[in-house]
């Protein structure tokens, strides 16, 4: 009931923000928009066909290439003017209008969490799309590509700009190199609003940013026989003290604030004392304060884990530890009153959308929130199931309406 108290009020807000400015419902009934509308639900089946292609090109992380040299040619062939990539790899296309500003991106990602020489093959059951990837992000990439092919369709002209990206670095150890570069060369201090596609339901509208840490953790010694040279310190003993630790934390459930230890390893042999360990962790929250603490605990456990595995051993065959940094994404959030919200809860409504259920992801939107630019993430349509694993579907019944979703909210920015 709090939510959908909550939503009504948006609804209110949005209602009399749009009173001055362009009402979706109002830019739906004009010749342009409308014939994009339509276009965007005639055109769908070419857009799953798009969606297919895409992501029967291999995308792992760090090898986007192949899938971004297909993208700027297909942004070639909708027309989109100064296509380029850019030097971490994102691809842009410019639909220029009849002023510089608002200047808004629309964004959805090139990579996969899928390693090189994963089978990407798409299989097709009726409405069901399976393969790697095919959610995420392919779907929103071909809704991206289907909004670009719409708005040329109809010829429709918007008062700003807008940009349309492909990025890198979205998943994984990618740490949103494609975010960083873009907000902060490739077009700094040129954009006034962001919006992601991802996967997931029309009405999906995610404001909030889950800001992480991740760290690589090496314990390092001289090793040996495990008989021969017992009784020196043992970096896989270290490692698995500092593991313990972490499992132990206390973290508040709200702000929701998370943490593990996704990889781990090190060692020669059964019988030799390692002479290196190592892990991975991850650390999240939607809040900073808490992402810091969870940080700061961390930082003890380890330095504590090292220090008790010494002392154990009276300091022989005395062990080390890196802590490498390999990933900072920040938290963030777009007040839920902040036009771009109020203008993205107006074309729910116009679309005839439930209200919006809002959250918080990690996603591109993260690095946007943090450096205050208005931003959000959508759902590209359809309907996402066992999202990275190799049995990732994507049940494109109605995915349409992911599209127009998308069409509609880009028209509606674009003329503020």
């Amino acid at each position: 009931m709090k939510r959908i108290a909550k939503s009504l009020v948006l609804l209110f807000s949005a209602a009399v923000l749009l009173r001055a400015a362009d009402d979706p419902a109002k830019l739906m009934q004009t010749p342009a928009v409308r014939a994009a509308l339509d276009f965007a639900k005639a055109n769908e089946p070419e857009i799953i066909e798009t969606q297919i292609h895409i992501c029967e090109i291999p995308a792992p992380p760090f090898k986007e290439t192949k899938r971004a040299e297909e993208i700027a040619r297909l942004f070639h062939v909708e027309h989109l003017q100064n296509v380029r990539i850019d030097a971490a790899g994102n691809v842009l296309g410019d639909r220029p209008g009849k002023a510089a500003h608002p200047h808004l991106v629309v964004a959805a990602h090139l990579d996969t969490v899928f390693p090189e020489g994963t089978d990407v093959t798409v299989k097709r059951e009726g409405t069901l799309l399976k393969g790697p990837g095919i959610g995420d992000d392919c779907r929103g990439l071909a809704t991206l590509l289907g909004v670009v092919r719409a708005l040329d369709h109809a010829d429709v002209e918007t008062q700003g700009s807008v940009t349309f990206v492909a990025d890198v670095g979205e998943e994984g150890l990618g740490d949103l190199r494609g975010m960083k570069e873009l907000f902060d060369k490739t077009m700094k201090g040129q954009i006034d609003e962001f919006v992601s596609i991802e996967p997931g339901e029309a009405d999906r509208i995610t404001n909030g940013g889950v800001g992480s840490y991740r760290y690589r953790v090496t314990f390092k010694g001289p090793g040996g026989h495990s008989y021969g040279a017992f009784g020196i310190a043992n970096p896989i003993h270290a490692l698995g003290r500092m593991i313990a630790k972490v499992a132990d934390f206390q973290v508040p459930e709200q702000p929701k604030t998370t943490f593990n230890v996704g990889r781990i390893g090190g060692g020669t042999s059964v019988n030799s004392i390692a002479f290196e360990a190592w892990a991975e962790v991850d650390m999240r929250s939607v809040e900073k304060s808490s992402l810091d603490a969870l940080n700061a605990k961390f930082k003890q456990a380890v330095q504590a884990a090292l220090d008790e595995e010494n002392q154990r051993w009276h300091d022989r065959g005395k062990i080390s530890v890196t802590v490498d940094q390999v990933g900072n994404r920040p938290a963030g959030s777009t007040d839920p009153s902040s036009p771009i919200v109020l203008r993205a809860i107006a074309v729910n409504r116009a679309l005839g959308l439930p209200l919006p259920e809002f959250g918080a992801a990690s996603s591109d939107s993260n690095y946007p929130m943090s450096l205050g630019i208005p931003a959000i993430t959508i759902g590209g349509g359809g309907r996402e199931m066992g999202a990275h694993s190799l049995q990732e579907a994507d049940d494109v019944k109605d995915s349409w309406i992911g599209t127009q979703h998308a069409l509609l909210l880009t028209i509606a920015l674009a003329q503020q």
